[in-house]
């Protein structure tokens, strides 16, 4: 039996690799397929499609965001003057020096220009570099499991809501089956009794076509197909829960199914009580839909 899992969740892990150290940061929120979006720093691009591939083996819905945040340790920037920039910016100051009377240009001047300073990164060693990135990957693993290990968390407590809902539309769809209103003699009865009233005020009524009329409105007044139905959705329901993985979208079609046959119910029911009922099972039906809109 697999698990329930929730699109929700959220996780995170950290460590050091030589002078590096870094930080995931795993987030997911429901979406109707799987969506995997990362924030990597300058020169982790390469990880993408490694993270990426691991992810869509264990999730298969969800939008899950990645981010990603490395230091390096002792790793202080360097700073230098681009010498092809100053002499080019001496030279036509000089030309234009011998153009026009100006102030020659100061110090700070030249270096405020863009281009005169450059701030340098240190290059990174090519191994310290591999095993960084090596120890990210596994990082990422480790905060996958974590992330995959909260969704089924939720995923158990929403499936311990969703039993609750089917038990919910199951006592209402008893308590619609035995209500009085809907057995076949009751409509009939009320039927007759509006036929009557119907006959006492005009003669132009054909009383036999009348009672046949009342004979099929009765009929097609009749519930029982419906209340059927539901009771093979709750099975289903039940049956899917309890196997668990990935029943998301099957559960969501199923609560589209169930709410079909609600409707069906309430617009046959000429029974306040029968009328009560289903609206009852309609509103209990919708927040079973709900719910399944958590689930992967």
């Amino acid at each position: 039996m697999l698990a329930l899992s929730s699109m929700t969740g959220f996780a995170r892990s950290h460590g050091t690799s030589g002078p590096t150290s870094f930080e995931w940061e795993l987030k997911s929120v429901n979406a109707k397929g799987f969506d995997f979006r990362t924030r990597l720093p300058p020169g982790w691009d390469e990880i993408e499609a490694v993270v990426r591939k691991r992810a869509g083996e264990r999730l298969s819905r969800g939008t899950v965001y990645a981010n990603l945040t490395v230091k390096r340790a002792n790793a202080l920037s360097a700073v230098r003057v681009n010498e092809d920039v100053l002499n080019a910016i001496l030279r036509i100051a000089s030309d234009v020096a011998g153009k026009i009377d100006a102030v020659a240009p100061s110090i700070d001047g030249l270096l405020s220009i863009k281009g005169v300073i450059e701030v340098v990164e240190p290059e990174a060693d090519a191994d310290e570099d591999k095993a960084a990135k090596a120890a990210v990957a596994a990082s990422f693993d480790e905060a996958l499991t974590a992330l995959v290990s909260m969704r089924n968390r939720e995923g158990a407590t929403l499936g311990q809501i969703l039993n609750q809902r089917l038990d919910e539309i199951e006592t209402l769809m008893t308590k619609a089956e035995a209500a009085p209103g809907r057995k076949p003699e009751a409509i009939r009865a009320r039927l007759g009794e509006q036929i009557a009233a119907l006959l006492d005020t005009s003669d132009r009524f054909d009383a036999d076509r009348l009672h046949q009329e009342a004979v099929m409105i009765a009929a097609r007044a009749d519930i029982r197909e419906e209340l059927d139905r539901i009771a093979s959705h709750i099975a289903q329901a039940r049956e899917m829960i309890g196997k668990g993985g990935a029943v998301g979208r099957r559960l969501d079609f199923l609560s589209q199914e169930f709410n079909r046959e609600v409707n069906t119910c309430c617009s046959k029911s000429n029974d306040l009580e029968l009328t009560n009922t289903g609206l009852a099972m309609k509103n209990v039906v919708e927040q079973f839909r709900e719910q399944v809109q958590n689930l992967e």
